[in-house]
């Protein structure tokens, strides 16, 4: 029965606690230990069965314990004293931003993620792209940057797991009742919601904006459930990753173009906008539409300046992993769109493809988030190497380590991740600032030095202990559900033992992460994990997305290995993976395992997570590892191979995993002193703290996106707007002029000193005759190409030397030389190439055009 009248009800709290509302609906008691004490005191049941929800808290926790809590003096003394910290840490007084960077006014930073994984209790995140989004907000937070964060509301979020009696995985979808999350609906003054319009195929949906304070960072909300909407737009946000792609493309519209236009109604006009992963690249097309409109731009001209604003990061380290779009599909939703801002329909789908006139190649929407910014990202060394190779063909003859796509490596928000314990370890012996204090990290960390072994080894232990104990009453439950018999409930509450080896296993279940390479010989495994003398255990969580058969089937075969009866103590899947089941893994497992198929592994952040804990990682060398691992920090399975037969792969990386278990891991963690303690391996967990703990650090990472990507794209973008937008315009004309002019540019002809043979040091002198057509010398680059040549007859990381013209012609031959110094022996070649060149192109290789002389020249060094 639908209501005639709808009534938001509050909780009625008394004055002295009026204050805990504040507290609630600021998710800043996420990574505030005092904060999620206070609200566990009130009331300990309700905070486990909210699900961790301060808000809801408040709205179920009786009337009688609030005025209980409001006349108890000591209840009270807690709340003022942890209020008064939240109010000095709003005032945002000496942050990083505003020491350093506060003067040269860069604007504000808006960040769009399809998901953000602030709190188990904000259920709006699948995995690891969602957990450091919200990761990202919250270093921007503390760091006290000018940053909004993007995203959508899910009325489902993503599913919760559960495992029928043969091991399959099951979803169920809860409804969330965003009136009891951690979020606030956005009002105009007269007390109704603020809505956005976006435009659809002969119809506007709209949304509905909600709040969710991260710190110091607003992060909004677009929500589409609301009356305006027929049934069926009603649904657009229902379900975080909805399978069905016209949906999809539904949900992207909201998330890019609705953002935007949910900033614009708010008041917020976004300098720099970062696109997190592909999902919101439509945002490009928006704000050009909006620059267009508001500073009278042609389509060109505004996508110039849209593009100076806007930068972008890939997660993605292969092809399936980048969401694509019919043809039809985009004419569907983006016809009228580009009818109205003068562009056909060829030129908008070859924003989004790397083959213009291919109308059979799908629209990427990595590929248009690559065309509409000014700078791209990958988020690890060994993924820029990847992902470099993956979008090549976006930039055509481009040699493959020149593509401009630069890394910057993930980190992870210590405060949001480690146990208490640890936390109050660190600030006894690092300083209260340990996870603030940018200028002097590495200082900080070799303080670790200092903390006495016992200390490390008790607060590490007692880790352990809880997390046993968590894991065995997850795992009742788990039974419960399942009609399992007392005697079976009574078992589950022995599996695990909390003073032996502990290895965890939790991520996202897909295949490429190999979640049973573990199991691939399952005898030697049990025989390891039940060792009377030096036993093992391994804790495992993961979830399948509910479309993907073939990870259900892994998590089928991990649950069958679960149930021996010679391994069934030592080895537990805990159901329903989420923030809090990998909080309690990270905070108390001794190692942690990750096993993917290089180079698929993007980053991956979880082991970074153990890191901070005190945890060991024992990894493929992949992802952060590739560029983390030492020796005395850690192990590594295999040394970086790459394999063409991947069942021979998983036999040779199996087996290297069990030798480190049986003789290295296992020998290190039970080789005791006589107090009782490793030495050894506590020492390799100080060793990890002092690398590992500076360096991955989400501060660290997001101070990288501020230096080297928000300030830079900051002033671009002024600049471009800047004198009626002068500098776009230039540019736009200038881009679009090559194409008539281009094809007479010619190299007429290379030369170089005689003889194939130099010497080791020795230069030689390179000279190339050029036909600039009707283009200036300054218009052109003209470039050496040299390195050494591989078996293939191919240079192999080229190095570019810049040539300088001269005064010499040949007819319409203009003369450009340089020179080349061999530093090592061996084949070499060299080549030369010639580029459009403008002062304001954000990288060399901005255009389609590049011109190389026909071969390779070789030379003997």
């Amino acid at each position: 029965m639908k209501p005639i009248r709808t009534i938001e009800v509050t909780p009625f709290l008394p004055p002295e606690l009026e204050c805990l509302r504040e507290l609630a609906y600021n998710l800043r008691w996420t990574w505030d230990h005092e904060t999620i004490k206070l609200f566990r005191r009130l009331d300990r049941d309700l905070w486990e069965t909210s699900n961790h929800n301060p808000a809801l808290v408040l709205g179920l926790v009786s009337q009688e314990r609030l005025n209980q809590a409001a006349n108890d003096e000591g209840f009270l003394v807690q709340v003022n004293r942890i209020y008064q910290k939240h109010v000095e840490y709003m005032k945002a007084e000496g942050t990083w931003y505003e020491k350093n960077y506060k003067k040269q006014k860069p604007g504000t930073i808006a960040y769009f993620s399809a998901e953000f994984g602030l709190s188990e209790a904000l259920p709006i995140y699948s995995g690891g792209l969602g957990i450091l989004a919200g990761d990202h907000i919250k270093a921007a937070s503390e760091l006290g940057l000018p940053l909004v964060g993007v995203g959508i509301v899910y009325q489902q979020g993503y599913f919760r797991q559960y495992l029928n009696a043969d091991g399959w995985q099951q979803e169920r979808y809860p409804i969330n009742d965003f009136y009891n999350l951690p979020i606030i609906p956005v009002k105009e003054k007269d007390g109704s919601p603020v809505l956005i319009s976006v435009d659809f195929p002969g119809r506007k949906v709209h949304a509905r904006i909600w709040k969710a304070q991260v710190g110091r960072v607003p992060l909004y909300l677009l929500d589409t459930n609301i009356p305006e909407n027929s049934k069926v737009d009603e649904d657009i946000t229902d379900a975080l990753y909805h399978a069905d792609r016209e949906i999809r493309m539904q949900q992207e519209i909201i998330l890019g173009v609705g953002g935007l236009k949910a900033l614009k109604k708010i008041g917020i006009e976004p300098n720099v906008c970062h696109m997190n992963e592909g999902h919101s690249a439509f945002l490009g097309l928006e704000r050009i539409a909006i620059l267009m409109q508001e500073h009278k731009l042609s389509f060109h001209e505004a996508k110039e300046v849209a593009e100076a604003g806007q930068i972008f990061t890939t997660h993605t380290a292969v092809p399936a992993g980048i969401d694509k779009f019919t043809p039809e599909l985009v004419e569907k939703y983006w016809a009228e769109y580009y009818r109205n801002v003068g562009i056909s329909r060829n030129e908008f789908l070859a924003l989004g493809r790397t083959k213009p006139n291919d109308d059979t190649e799908p629209f990427s929407m990595a590929n248009l988030a690559i065309e509409l910014s000014s700078k791209t990202n990958a988020v690890s060394k060994l993924h820029g190497v990847v992902s470099r190779e993956l979008f090549n063909d976006v930039w055509k003859d481009v040699p493959e380590h020149e593509v401009p796509i630069t890394s910057i490596t993930n980190g992870v928000h210590a405060r949001s991740w480690i146990s208490d314990e640890m936390a109050d370890l660190y600030d006894r012996y690092l300083g209260t600032k340990w996870s603030e204090e940018v200028s002097d990290q590495q200082d900080i960390w070799n303080k670790v030095e200092e903390i006495p072994d016992e200390e490390l080894w008790r607060v590490h232990e007692l880790r352990r202990h809880r997390l046993v104990s968590f894991c065995r009453k997850r795992l009742k439950k788990q039974l419960e559900a399942r009609g399992a018999t007392e005697s079976t409930l009574d078992e589950a509450m022995n599996v695990l033992d909390p003073t032996i080896l502990t290895i965890g296993f939790a991520r996202r279940m897909a295949t490429y992460k190999r979640a049973t390479l573990l199991l691939s010989d399952p005898e030697r495994l049990a025989r390891i994990l039940s060792n009377k003398d030096r036993p093992v255990q391994i804790i495992m969580a993961g979830k399948a997305h509910p479309e993907d058969t073939p990870a259900k089937e892994l998590i089928r075969q991990v649950m069958q290995f679960c149930k021996r009866e010679d391994v069934r103590k030592r080895f537990v899947f805990i159901e329903d993976y989420d923030m809090n089941v990998a909080r309690w893994m990270v905070e108390g497992v001794d190692v942690w395992l990750n096993t993917p198929i290089r180079p698929l592994e993007a980053s991956g952040t979880s082991g970074m997570k153990a890191a901070f804990n005190g945890g060991l990682n024992c990894s493929i060398l992949d992802g952060w590892w590739d560029e983390a691992y030492e020796p005395a920090i850690g192990w590594a399975i295999g040394q970086g191979e790459m394999y063409a037969d991947t069942d021979y792969q998983d036999e040779v990386e199996s087996n290297a995993f069990y030798d480190l278990l049986e003789k290295e891991i296992v020998p290190a963690f039970y080789n005791r002193e006589a107090d009782g303690r490793p030495k050894a391996w506590l020492q390799r967990m100080k060793k990890s703290l002092l690398a590992l703990c500076p360096v991955f650090s989400i501060n660290r990472m997001v101070r990288e996106y501020a230096t080297n990507m928000y300030w830079p794209a900051a002033a671009r973008f002024q600049q471009f707007l800047a004198e009626d937008s002068v500098k776009a315009k230039n540019l736009a004309h200038w881009k679009k002029s090559l194409k008539d002019r281009w094809s007479r540019v010619k190299i007429g002809s290379v030369e170089a000193q005689p003889g194939e043979t130099m010497k080791v040091g020795d230069d030689m002198k390179v000279s190339a005759w050029v036909d600039l057509g009707d283009f200036k010398p300054g218009e052109l680059a003209v470039q050496i190409y040299h390195g050494p040549i591989d078996q293939t007859g191919n240079i192999v990381d080229g190095e570019v030397i810049p040539m300088t013209v001269g005064d010499e012609k040949k007819g319409s031959l203009t003369l450009f030389s340089s020179a080349i110094r061999y530093y090592q022996s061996g084949r070499h070649g060299f080549t030369v190439r010639v580029l459009p060149h403008h002062d304001d192109m954000a990288s060399l290789f901005d255009t389609a055009h590049i011109l190389w002389a026909s071969l390779p020249l070789e030379v003997q060094v």
